[in-house]
């Protein structure tokens, strides 16, 4: 587990760099905020269509060959995608180098995978946890020393996020070990790796279908959230590179202690189903909050308060991941990437027109928040759809244990 736990680590601190600063680069070829922002959706989409396609099949074959070689492909990816975006001239060698890095880079699937092989059932949870506490870990870094280093140019984050790819490429093949035992392996096959046949294969685990639909709303809310904030928080409240990585910093601080150190105590006593629940209505109203605060440093406040929403991927990852079997866990976690990337693909659409539209009002208007609004309604019907399953379930076992009882 400490393996792993360090290779993600290094992982999201390497992405997190990226993150305060890739925005103003798409934006150093363009000539309004409008146009801006519609460049930065299509180069966040083109990373999430390629990772749709990429992730089942890089799950797949970390069934057939192991999880360390797909990792180390990732990193290798990575490490390309973040030297050739340092590099790029033009708008549409970013797009390209994003599909390129996007097909590549299905690691959290993997650590997921990974982290199933090596759990019970019953600890999962607690597990997932802890890999979201080391991204979380990576967010308080990454974005703080992206922001840095992007004061003093938007390029050199990129030569910085590829040095530690290169360094999470040189530490995984030297030191991490294989998780998959070969008895445990299985055959590789396209038409399981197909992201459409991989997303109906896991409607059909037990109990599951439709948290699928849960993490769908969710991730769109969440990467709708994400594609959103750098842009959001500048045209609000005039944040730039700095204040944007400390805000993030924040955001992965809180992640980092709920995950890392409350989760455990959390679920002895309460269920996954209960915490899932708790973080999805808090979620829902902190979005509300985010769009609708006039002053950049009540962000903070709501960072803070919106705790339990680091709790919802763990918790539901842990129920899907348990009605896996232990020869398909990385088809499973990569179906689970692959609904997260199809997000990813469509929260730009959605966020970035959104934010084209109140681009132009006054800095603290309470309508510049519109992406946040729509998180907050896609977070409110996941809440309802777990709300009802969840329900449905107990209703189910309570009739049972009456059945056998009598």
């Amino acid at each position: 587990m400490r393996f792993i736990m360090l290779t993600v680590l290094i992982d999201m601190i390497a992405i997190g760099v990226m993150v305060p600063v890739l925005p103003s680069l798409v934006g150093s070829f363009t000539t309004s905020a409008t146009e801006q922002t519609f460049w930065y959706g299509v180069v966040t989409a083109a990373f999430g269509i390629s990772n749709f396609f990429g992730s089942p099949i890089l799950g797949a074959l970390s069934d057939r060959y192991g999880r360390r070689p797909v990792l180390l492909t990732g990193f290798c990816g990575l490490a390309l995608n973040f030297f050739a975006t340092a590099m790029a001239t033009s708008l549409w060698m970013v797009v390209v180098v994003r599909l390129v890095g996007g097909a590549m880079m299905a690691n959290m699937a993997v650590a997921n995978a990974y982290v199933a092989d090596i759990t019970p059932p019953e600890a999962r949870a607690k597990r997932f946890g802890l890999l979201g506490a080391m991204f979380g870990l990576g967010f308080i870094l990454g974005p703080v020393v992206g922001g840095l280093l992007g004061h003093f140019s938007l390029r050199l984050p990129f030569f910085v996020a590829g040095g530690l790819a290169l360094v999470n490429l040189t530490y995984g093949y030297w030191v991490l070990p294989e998780s998959l035992p070969v008895e445990r392996r299985r055959a590789f096959d396209w038409n399981q790796a197909n992201p459409v046949t991989s997303l109906r294969s896991l409607t059909h685990l037990k109990d599951t279908a439709p948290l699928v639909a849960v993490i769908a709303f969710s991730s769109l809310a969440q990467f709708v959230q994400f594609t959103s904030w750098v842009l959001y928080t500048t045209f609000k409240f005039g944040w730039g590179p700095v204040e944007n990585g400390w805000s993030l910093a924040v955001v992965g601080s809180v992640a980092v202690i709920v995950q890392g150190a409350l989760l455990g105590p959390l679920l002895r006593r309460l269920s996954a189903q209960r915490l899932a629940i708790l973080g999805l209505t808090s979620s829902a109203l902190a979005y509300v909050a985010y769009g609708a605060l006039p002053e950049g440093w009540m962000m903070y406040a709501i960072i803070v308060t919106n705790c339990l929403v680091f709790t919802v991927s763990a918790s539901i990852q842990s129920i899907v991941s348990s009605a896996a079997d232990a020869g398909s866990q990385g088809e499973t976690m990569g179906a689970i990437s692959a609904v997260s990337s199809l997000a990813a693909v469509i929260a730009p659409m959605l966020g970035a027109p959104l934010l084209g539209l109140v681009s132009q009002l006054p800095r603290g208007d309470w309508r510049i928040g519109a992406p946040f609004y729509l998180c907050a309604a896609l977070q409110f019907a996941s809440l309802v759809i777990a709300f009802i399953h969840f329900r449905g379930l107990r209703r189910n076992r309570l009739a049972t244990q009456a059945r056998l009882s009598a």
